[in-house]
């Protein structure tokens, strides 16, 4: 299962990626703002690294995925792409990843506790 969800994740992760650097992206279903699909993709992200790679520390994968949108943000800066690096971009990612590890954190001790 581990296995599955590590593919799951590099698929997701790379589907984030290319959407986050096409010049045109498509729009998706009911025109999702822009920092509620940041806030999706780094919580989805975040769900899969912690069940994709258990051994590796929850504060180990969160750092990964600041930095993989902080990249993001950067390359949104080359001007032929056509689009625009918002630092508040950045604050969405890290908010989402931040609120999903808490939460595996919290249900993970609470498991725990039983």
């Amino acid at each position: 299962m581990q296995n599955l969800f590590r593919i799951l994740f590099w698929l997701a992760l790379v589907f984030a990626v290319t959407m986050a650097v096409l010049p045109h992206p498509p729009h998706f279903p009911g025109e999702p703002s822009d920092k509620f699909q940041h806030m999706m993709a780094f919580a989805t992200l975040s769900v899969l690294g912690v069940l994709g790679y258990p051994r590796v520390p929850k504060l180990a994968i969160a750092a990964g995925l600041v930095l993989l949108g902080a990249g993001i943000e950067v390359v949104q800066m080359i001007p032929a792409l056509h689009r625009d690096a918002e630092l508040m971009d950045l604050v969405a990612d890290t908010f989402a990843i931040l609120v999903m590890l808490g939460a595996i954190s919290l249900a993970l001790g609470l498991r725990k506790a039983r």
